[in-house]
This record gives C-alpha cells, structure tokens and sequence, in this order.
C-alpha cells in the first residue's frame, strides 16, 4: 500500500469518530445514521462540512464509511442505516427497494485513462481487463457505455473504491486500465507524464452521486431531512462561489486532520474544477431525465426514458420545499 493511500486510510477512523459525536440540541430522537461507500478523501471534504453544518441546527447525524456504494445501498435496504450516497438506479428498478433520491450531489466527472506501455486507444481494451470505483456506480455505467460505443467487451471488472486508490494503482503498475476524477488526472500528468492516456469521452450528463433514504424514513423525518438538504446546497453554493472556502471549512471541522501537504494543495485546484459538476439546485426532475437517458444506455436501467416516471426513483418533497424557501440558485 502506497504512503497516500495508507494517510488516507488513516484519516477515515478519524473523520468517522468526529461525524459521530452527536451535535447539541438534536431535532429527533434518533440519529441520521448515513452510510458512504467509500472513504473519506479531498472530494468528500465539502459533503463532510455539510453534515456538520447540519448538526449545527440539530440534526444527529453519524456517518459510517463502507467498503463500496452497493453495500451502503444494502444498508439503506435493510435499515441499517437510513441515507445512502450513491445512484442505486439498478437497485430501485430491478429489485424495487423502498428507496428514492431525494437530491443529487454531482454529476459524473471521470478520466478514463489507459497505461500506454500497453493500450493506446479504445479498441485496445477489447477483451482486457479494467478497474472501476463500485458495482453499480458511475463510473462502472461509464465504462460499460464505452465499450458499447466502441464495439469491445472487458474480459473482467475489478471493483477498486477511491479515485486515489486507484490513481496510485496506476502509478505502481497494478492496475493497466481504470477511470479517475480531476484530481487523479493531474496526479498523474505531474507524476508520470506522458505515460498515460486519457480516452476520449464525450458528452456525459448523469448523477454522480446522490443521496437516497428509505421512503419511510423520508415521510418520518421530514423535518431532519430538508436541515440536511439545505445544509448541502448552502455548502455547494459557497464552494462553487469560492473553492477556496473548502479550506476554511476543513479547518473549522477540522476534518481530515491527517491529511499529507499534497492533499491539502489540492483542496482548491480540486474544487474549482469540481465546481462545475456540483448542482446548485439538487438536481430534482430534470436531473432524473438526464439520468434515464444515460442509464437506459449503460445498462443499468431498462426500458425506453421517456416511458420512466420520476416519481418511481425520486422523491422531490425535501428538495422542493427547500428550493422554494432558497431559491434554485
């Protein structure tokens, strides 16, 4: 395991204790036990601020990092915790959970990048080998519409959480093939330059990640639910007004209190370009069309979009009275 990989690991025991103390002056009785697939990082920062902020107005929230987003889409399904961040499109349709996104956090960003001492271009990777963030995630949909469109299947999917680890995979020779965020795209051009290529994309509008709870767990904690939405959107908005403000935040929390001096630069660079997939406004009905569109292509949803309801994935209650009380943007 590389030094950054074993800080960020070392940072995350950290996080999860301080996002589980419970803030004074809870607004319910029991906690918002809030399940993330993945660990604690420079792009999670701002969500992390959030949730403090949310606990500022009375919200328990507790926060528990889990090995993938499929497994946190698990613990939402179960009850063992009551919000999950991710898009469990595949999961609502194919198994009909009692869950529905109630606001999306980002929409897709991501580098598909190839180890040129082995592949070029697309076509190379037909029958090979690559390395994706979770089952179901983003940038599994991504790599699957990609072979569609190029005419090549994978011989095998790894499923590495993290855009470091799998940045740092790269770099060690452990991994060929793989898709990372803006962060891991300029960690490799400055580490290794010209030895690796990014594949060409195109034009991607989807969710990222979003949060999504149980249906009962909505219409009962109607109250803590729109604190937490609000929470998020006024972070997102400052961020996306100044990146700079992630900086502040994290040492207000005093979040990520490990984190190397490499980290900490790339706080700012990270968000200016993160900025840009960060909606303002939580998503709501139209970000569910975008996200039928892609996901029918990717595989991950059936059926024709235009046929989908939102309602059958999206609950807009939360989102909806917040923006009316915020504005959109």
């Amino acid at each position: 395991m590389s030094q950054l990989a074993r800080n960020i690991r070392a940072s995350v025991s950290a996080v999860a204790f301080c996002l589980a103390v419970a803030a004074p002056g809870v607004a319910s009785a029991d906690p918002m036990r809030v399940a993330f697939g993945d660990i604690a990082t420079v792009e999670s920062l701002h969500l992390l601020a959030a949730l403090e902020r949310a606990k500022e107005k009375g919200v328990d929230v507790q926060m528990t990092f889990l090995k993938s987003e499929d497994i946190a889409a698990q613990a939402v399904v179960s009850g063992q915790a009551d919000i999950g961040v991710g898009a469990p499109y595949a999961l609502l349709q194919k198994v009909k959970a009692p869950i529905r996104i109630f606001m999306q956090l980002s929409t897709l960003q991501f580098y598909p990048v190839v180890n040129t001492e082995f592949y070029k271009e697309w076509k190379d990777l037909d029958g090979q080998e690559i390395a994706v963030h979770s089952r179901g995630s983003g940038t599994e949909a991504i790599m699957q519409l990609m072979a569609d469109k190029n005419g090549i299947e994978y011989s095998g999917i790894s499923y590495v959480p993290g855009a470091e680890v799998r940045t740092g995979a790269l770099l060690q020779g452990n991994v060929k093939a793989t898709i990372v965020d803006s962060s891991g795209k300029r960690v490799l051009e400055d580490k290794a330059p010209g030895k690796f290529a990014f594949l060409p994309l195109g034009e991607v509008a989807a969710t990222d990640e979003a949060l999504f709870a149980n249906t009962d767990y909505l219409s009962a904690n109607a109250a803590d639910v729109e604190i937490l939405v609000e929470a998020i959107l006024t972070t997102w908005r400052e961020v996306a007004a100044d990146p700079k403000a992630v900086i502040a935040l994290r040492d207000k929390y005093k979040l990520l209190p490990d984190a190397t001096p490499d980290m900490v630069a790339d706080i700012e660079p990270y968000f200016t370009e993160a900025a840009a997939v960060m909606p303002l406004n939580g998503g709501g009905e139209a970000a569910a069309r975008d996200d039928f569109d892609f996901y029918t292509v990717s595989g991950a949803l059936e059926g024709e979009p235009a046929d989908l309801k939102v309602e059958d994935f999206w609950d807009l209650t939360a989102l909806d009275k917040v923006t009316a009380k915020i504005g959109t943007k």
